[in-house]
């Protein structure tokens, strides 16, 4: 009885060690972009870490996963879009929106280190700059994903 209970610990503790270990893609990046919400929601996440990256999306009846590598020439531009648009100084507003798929950027690395979100809006001074760098991240997915109609 005892050496049964202990092989059933042990599975158990295995079992959480590895859910705990794959969480790590989704917690240890540079950078990353999510796109999420809406009345039909989808939710678009690319995790960058070095010139690896992670690509998911679900909704709209599409489910895509893939893994695949960023040229440096890919990086510089992201950390140059950042920089040229004033990333750490872009406000958000205040407002509060409902069904609207938001998009939210995480850095983690560098100068523009720094969280900012559309969730609620960016103010209107801001928005040009916020459109740049959204764009920077969508041509990096647009590059790199061959999306099934």
């Amino acid at each position: 009885m005892r050496i049964v209970m202990k092989k059933l610990i042990f599975t158990f503790l295995m079992i959480i060690l590895a859910g705990c270990n794959s969480q790590k893609k989704y917690s240890d990046f540079d950078y990353s972009f999510a796109r999420s919400g809406g009345i039909s929601p989808i939710y678009e996440n690319l995790l960058i870490k070095g010139n690896k990256a992670h690509y998911s999306f679900e909704g709209l009846g599409k489910n895509i996963k893939k893994d695949f590598t960023l040229s440096n020439d890919d990086l510089k531009n992201i950390e140059n879009t950042l920089t040229e648009n004033k990333f750490r100084k872009i406000q958000e507003d205040y407002k509060k929106l409902y069904d609207n798929i938001s998009v939210e950027i995480n850095v983690k690395k560098g100068d523009n280190t720094g969280s900012k979100s559309d969730a609620s809006l960016i103010m209107p001074k801001n928005k040009e700059h916020w459109d740049k760098i959204v764009s920077a991240f969508q041509q990096v997915i647009d590059s790199n994903i061959k999306t099934e109609s």
